[in-house]
């Protein structure tokens, strides 16, 4: 019993290191293919870990809920200031900014460009504005804030500045379900590419597996060596696939910060973890698995002894 077990794992050992070596010995088009397979699953990839960091940033976004009060024209500094005092010894609000007309003025001077413009009016256009704060409260709290923010007799407008986030979250998992049907769209092309491959390798072989076949050889004892070639296509494409979108964050990591240091965060992108890594390398060999065994399956029975 033990001697068959060694000599059935001794067979799998050998059939792997026989894959690996005809993967060497035709560098060339081994090259092409992986590479193909490896552009395959790296767009997927990507999409997902581009979709997990924008996700993560639009949580840190939203876990500082701010409302911005806009207060009427006629509402005074000293008023303004006063309302500002009286939210912010509310219970349910944590701080309040008051942003006054001549500040935001020349915020938006520096900001937009536009200042030779602006020195043409007669007057500041802009409101005194109050940025709220509300302390930790859930979504019908905070509508209710913002409710009663409203209903002051010198706000103007309240405005949610999060509320965009909400609906980036919308399209988030919108485009979750797009890249779910684009991994299932790859995984079907990795497939049909390792069984084109895989069927190129059973024709150049066919005098070999007619000669197997004349001494005995079952469909499964000759189908084994394909299946690990397929298997290390699969897991060759999936390594780098792996390399492809670490490079790809690495170039993207410069830009993305500058993104984030303007909306005052300091969020960075963040790659494949382990759960992702090992999920990309061993669907990747499944994948070659599964590709080789269509194929083999298929052809295998048309080559017969003549």
């Amino acid at each position: 019993m033990i001697d068959a077990t060694k000599r059935y794992f001794g067979l799998h050992v050998r059939n792997l290191c026989g894959a690996i070596v005809r993967l060497v010995r035709q560098p060339a088009g081994s090259l092409l293919t992986v590479l193909v397979i490896a552009t395959a699953l790296a767009l997927p990839a990507g999409l997902r870990v581009l979709v997990g960091n924008v996700d993560a940033l639009s949580g840190t976004w939203e876990g500082a809920p701010d409302f911005t009060v806009y207060l009427h024209d006629t509402v005074t500094e000293q008023r303004a200031r006063e309302l500002a005092s009286e939210i912010d010894a509310r219970g349910d609000v944590a701080t309040v900014a008051f942003i006054s007309r001549a500040d935001a003025l020349e915020e938006f001077r520096a900001q937009s460009g536009f200042g030779e413009a602006l020195d043409a009016l007669e007057e500041n256009p802009l409101p005194h504005t109050l940025v709220v704060r509300p302390g930790p409260s859930t979504i019908g709290e905070m509508e209710a804030l913002a409710e009663s923010l409203g209903s002051l007799e010198e706000t103007s407008l309240v405005q949610l500045d999060t509320q965009w986030v909400a609906r980036l979250r919308g399209i988030l998992v919108l485009v979750e379900r797009v890249v779910d049907i684009v991994s299932g769209l790859v995984a079907l092309a990795v497939i049909l590419v390792i069984g084109n491959t895989i069927r190129l390798e059973v024709n150049n072989r066919s005098t070999e597996i007619e000669v197997m076949k004349l001494v005995g050889g079952s469909d499964g004892f000759i189908r084994r060596p394909f299946l690990y070639l397929g298997f290390c296509y699969g897991l060759a494409g999936s390594l780098v696939a792996v390399l492809l979108v670490g490079v790809a964050l690495a170039l993207m990591q410069a830009p993305v910060r500058a993104l984030a240091e303007l909306y005052a965060s300091a969020h960075t992108l963040t790659g494949l973890g382990w759960r992702d890594t090992f999920v990309l390398l061993g669907g990747g060999a499944a994948l070659g698995w599964a590709g080789a065994w269509l194929a083999t399956a298929r052809h295998l029975r048309a080559i017969e002894p003549t």
